[in-house]
């Protein structure tokens, strides 16, 4: 009982970490919840009386959970389609908590999260395990089962993938990101075109995930003249409100119709322009990960 008593503990020191290395794993924080209550309950059945670096135990016993689950997601398919984006963290526009500062450490931005999402489960977690929390490929075999230099070169793959993919580093300073997005907003609303191709960058890439049961819908858009119009299309959507927000630190949007939310916008703002816009319009999704920031009123309408 005193031993299960101290692993609980500890396990609750440790489980900011632990879904830390979990959404990096998933991208979703809701199966990193997941992924770590299973390793809560392996790690409780099997004990750790005898572990040296609880730490280091623990964060293999979540990255196997994660893998089983990538590899399950993977073999279903359920995430294929065109556009499909990983869940966000949606804050309070000024407000982000210590846990997601923890969680969102080393700019695990949605950029980077979609380019994760194309490399192969053991790809994945080898990068992650090494290149953002340190782990020894000797560790990291076992759990692919490669050796150690095998482990390396999925790693080396992963990061060769990620570094050509450029994915672009916001402005450090969110006041400027929010003025550059409300700029965006007015000019969609207003059906200003040439305002918008002012404010985005000409290369800018737009993803829109309306989810698995739409995907038709779901797309990819690049140029600025294209998003633009794609822009202006949405601003003319009748009785919409934008609610500033935090997604994965950076400045966005909750965007609500008749008093439901209705889309969740990131955006990569740099140079006085956006590059990236990434807009998730799943229902059950938004739903899902507005919680933590809207009402209950603004939930339910």
């Amino acid at each position: 009982m005193a031993e299960n008593e101290w692993l609980a503990e500890r396990f609750e020191h440790h489980r900011t970490h632990l879904r830390a290395v979990a959404y990096r794993l998933l991208g979703s924080l809701t199966e990193a919840d997941d992924a770590v209550q299973e390793a809560w309950l392996r790690a409780s059945r099997a004990g750790a009386s005898d572990v040296d670096n609880l730490v280091g135990w623990l964060t293999t016993v979540v990255a196997r959970v994660a893998l089983n689950m990538l590899r399950s997601r993977n073999m279903r398919r359920e995430q294929s389609y065109l556009g499909h984006l990983p869940d966000p963290l949606v804050s309070n526009d000024g407000e982000v908590q210590p846990e997601q500062e923890a969680i969102l450490a080393d700019s695990v931005g949605l950029a980077l999260l979609v380019v994760l999402d194309s490399l192969a489960p053991a790809e994945r977690l080898a990068f992650v395990l090494h290149d953002v929390f340190s782990l020894p490929f000797e560790e990291i075999a076992p759990m692919v089962g490669r050796t150690p230099a095998a482990a390396r070169q999925l790693a080396s793959r992963a990061r060769r993938r990620i570094e050509g993919s450029e994915i672009p580093s916001p402005d450090p300073d969110r006041s400027r990101q929010r003025a550059v997005v409300d700029a965006f907003f007015s000019a969609a609303r207003g059906g200003d075109f040439d305002a918008l191709l002012a404010l985005l960058d000409p290369e800018i890439v737009l993803r829109a995930d309306f989810g698995a049961k739409h995907p038709d819908r779901s797309v990819v858009i690049r140029g600025a003249s294209e998003v633009a119009r794609s822009a202006i299309m949405g601003g003319a959507l009748a009785g919409a409100r934008v609610i500033p927000v935090l997604v994965n630190g950076a400045a966005g949007a909750v965007i609500m119709v008749g008093g439901h939310p209705f889309a969740v916008m990131g955006f990569i703002v740099a140079d006085g322009r956006i590059l990236e816009i990434d807009a998730i319009a799943e229902p059950h999704r938004v739903r899902r990960i507005t919680a933590p920031v809207l009402g209950a009123s603004d939930q339910e309408g």
